[in-house]
């Protein structure tokens, strides 16, 4: 297996997971939510980011490979088709480490 195939990373190495979402929240000013998942959209994984200042850089990649004990899993099925779409289009678009 590739490594940067989809399916690549174990469960003892992480979840690779695909960006799916990145939405702003509405609560909290300044307070990026990235969403990714696997490219099944069976599970996802959130990481909240708030943005301190303009020189606040952390980059956004394209996969990350996330702690089992860290990824819930998709209840709504259209949640799962469309986290399912989403990661399959950056997975073959993108290097997971590609800078998103």
């Amino acid at each position: 297996m590739d490594a940067n195939s989809p399916e690549a990373g174990t469960e003892r190495d992480g979840v690779r997971m695909w960006l799916v979402e990145r939405t702003y929240s509405d609560d909290e000013q300044n307070m990026v939510i990235l969403t990714y998942a696997t490219p099944d959209g069976d599970r996802y994984f959130r990481k909240e980011r708030a943005l301190t200042s303009f020189s606040d850089i952390r980059d956004t990649t394209a996969a990350v490979d996330a702690a089992p004990s860290n990824v819930g899993t998709v209840d709504d099925p259209d949640d799962r088709e469309r986290y399912a779409a989403e990661a399959a289009r950056m997975a073959n678009a993108h290097d997971p480490d590609d800078v998103i």
